[in-house]
């Protein structure tokens, strides 16, 4: 992700995403006045372009072959002011194709041109017209008012034979207005465009974005629950396939009990890993019974009677007013701590007598504390991740609570969670 702020406007975009620079506003505008490219080349006329640019010559010709013919006909106008009219008519006209590559340049050449000459006059209105279209208003109110004021001194100079002066002047101003107006409403037309283009570039991908994301909270989701589920159970397994290792000669009943608990640990993995399985092909919302299995705090009794039963030393201190009562969220998230506490206290110190403490009423919240003394002998080796602790912290969190961890005075270690219980409302 990468933040690009553009007139006091931050634009938040995904890396290698629409808006690219030249997609943003200020440079789509920029394109219809340069009429260049992202790069800033001059893209090639498109057939459109030439149909377009061919009718605007053909009428430039047509207006030039009137307004010739009227010329030429006048006696009272000399020969070769004529002839020169007609030339400066024939030159705009041929100008016409340099409209989109220099639409200013032309606009105020040919107003000046069409101040002298009244041939020029179809080259001039084409030149006009592509001024609104491509170029900001600034560049039309100075070069349009600009021929504005000069129709009063040109009919005043030059009087049209057939019209009185104030009718010529109405007329050639209606025109001229009428030929802005029209450019500046075909630019308006094309930049609303080009808006709808870019929403509906940012709309799709700001939707791909949210796809992107659900999809990597899924994952994260997923694997959060998989560290949950399978950390305890595989830890198990580890512990005393490790004390059979170091432990030879150990005594059969409890090498045989060793084995019995890894056989249980191994079964029960399988059978855990094969429901988060079994809810990514089938989805959450289709699973109700993979949400029934989901652990509350009522599953704490047997998660103790487990580490118990695998040979674990845990005291559980449970002082919890109405355990029915605590939310689903809290209790779910009670439960992993203390599964991934009495994990961990597995691992790093075993043998040691862990404490397991739970206390809380709705108002007051939920405390789950996990306390074990140094261990007593050396711990056996287990790999690990190293993220259970910071897992929980995130999983406190996300519930409202907050987690504190760190050693005891006595060199031990403890995790402590608190979590909000809310007291419930009124019900009418």
């Amino acid at each position: 992700m990468s933040t690009v702020t553009e007139n006091g406007l931050d634009h938040t975009v995904a890396r290698g995403a629409w808006p690219r620079p030249w997609m943003l506003p200020s440079a789509l505008l920029h394109g219809l006045d340069s009429d260049s490219g992202p790069a800033g080349r001059r893209p090639r006329r498109t057939a459109r372009d030439w149909v377009v640019d061919t009718c605007c010559f053909l009428l430039a010709v047509l207006l030039f072959l009137a307004t010739a013919t009227v010329l030429l006909r006048q006696q009272h106008t000399p020969r070769g002011l004529a002839v020169a009219d007609v030339l400066l008519g024939v030159l705009s006209c041929a100008a016409v194709w340099l409209r989109r590559r220099l639409p200013v340049g032309l606009a105020a050449a040919v107003v000046v041109v069409g101040f002298v000459s009244s041939t020029a006059g179809g080259a001039a209105m084409v030149a006009l017209f592509t001024l609104a279209v491509h170029r900001p208003f600034r560049y039309v109110a100075w070069i349009g008012g600009a021929d504005l004021a000069l129709v009063p001194l040109y009919y005043w100079l030059r009087p049209d034979q057939d019209l009185p002066y104030a009718g010529s002047v109405v007329f050639a101003v209606l025109l001229a207005v009428s030929v802005i107006g029209w450019g500046m409403f075909v630019r308006s037309k094309r930049l609303l465009m080009l808006s709808l283009r870019e929403r509906a570039r940012r709309a799709e991908t700001e939707a791909r974005l949210r796809a992107e994301q659900a999809q990597r909270l899924a994952r994260e989701a997923i694997a959060r629950e998989m560290h949950d589920v399978l950390a305890h159970r595989l830890t198990l397994l580890s512990v005393h396939a490790g004390a059979l290792e170091f432990r030879p000669d150990a005594p059969r009943e409890e090498i045989a009990r060793a084995a019995g608990v890894i056989r249980e640990s191994a079964h029960e993995a399988l059978q855990d890993l094969r429901e988060i399985i079994g809810v990514l092909r089938a989805g959450e919302a289709e699973d109700a019974a993979g949400e029934r299995r989901r652990p509350t705090l009522a599953g704490l009794d047997a998660l103790v009677a487990e580490c118990r039963e695998a040979g674990m030393k845990v005291t559980l201190d449970h002082r919890v007013a109405d355990p029915a009562a605590v939310p689903a969220s809290v209790g779910r998230t009670a439960y992993r701590i203390a599964q991934e506490a009495l994990t961990n206290a597995r691992k790093h110190a075993p043998g040691a007598e862990v404490a397991l403490s739970l206390i809380g009423a709705p108002g007051e919240g939920l405390t789950v504390t996990v306390t074990n003394p140094p261990p007593t002998t050396e711990p056996t080796p287990v790999p690990g991740s190293g993220q259970g602790l910071i897992g929980l912290t995130e999983r406190a969190t996300l519930t409202g609570g907050r987690l504190e961890h760190g050693s005891t005075a006595d060199g031990g270690f403890e995790v402590r969670a608190r979590l909000p219980w809310e007291r419930p409302g009124p019900t009418s």
